[in-house]
């Protein structure tokens, strides 16, 4: 792969980037090895794959570069004020995936300095260290790891990573409330 100017990319990685079966890959990849209390797959018939390609809408063959959507849950982590949550995210796949990262982002409502209201997600992985090399599954175990172990440094929401650093009692009663509300 050096002469094609990419020392990096090993065969893998390659077949991965070069065919569109790589997020089939990884759909397989999550059945057979999901990680715990998390889940992901396509929304729909919207993965193309097999005989549901070939019976594609007029607008699904009208929009066949358009991105993959796929749905995850999260179970919230026992050792944080999520507990006991179902936090469902929207997975959007680009079309130069993955040499861009995947848009994530809550549908669920949560309490969170991380997370803010339209469900957007602060987190490195899906903005400037994002890797080809990197899976959905990844992604999602680094959200389940931010449940527990936010970055109130790094806030998407402010005023919740205030809340955070002073007043960590206040903080955790309002995620449990704001997770029986929205994702019980």
């Amino acid at each position: 792969f050096e002469a094609y100017g990419c020392p990096w990319v090993t065969p893998a990685l390659w077949a991965k980037l070069t065919d569109e079966t790589g997020i089939n890959k990884e759909l397989t990849d999550l059945g057979r090895d999901p990680p715990s209390s998390c889940s992901a797959g396509p929304i729909g018939d919207d993965l193309r794959t097999g005989s549901s390609y070939g019976r594609e809408s007029k607008a699904k063959n009208a929009n066949r570069d358009n991105q993959f959507h796929w749905q995850a849950t999260i179970m919230g982590p026992g050792d944080s004020p999520y507990s006991g949550g179902v936090f469902f995210l929207a997975i959007h796949f680009p079309t130069d995936y993955p040499f861009k990262p995947p848009k994530v982002n809550f549908t669920t409502r949560i309490y969170h300095p991380n997370i803010n209201s339209n469900g957007s997600i602060c987190l490195d992985i899906l903005r400037d260290q994002w890797s080809p090399a990197l899976t959905i599954s990844k992604v999602l175990l680094s959200i389940c790891s931010m449940l527990t172990d936010p970055n109130p440094d790094d806030p998407l929401v402010p005023e919740i990573a205030h809340v955070y650093k002073t007043d960590r009692s206040r903080y955790e009663a309002t995620a449990r409330e704001w997770t029986r509300k929205y994702a019980i």
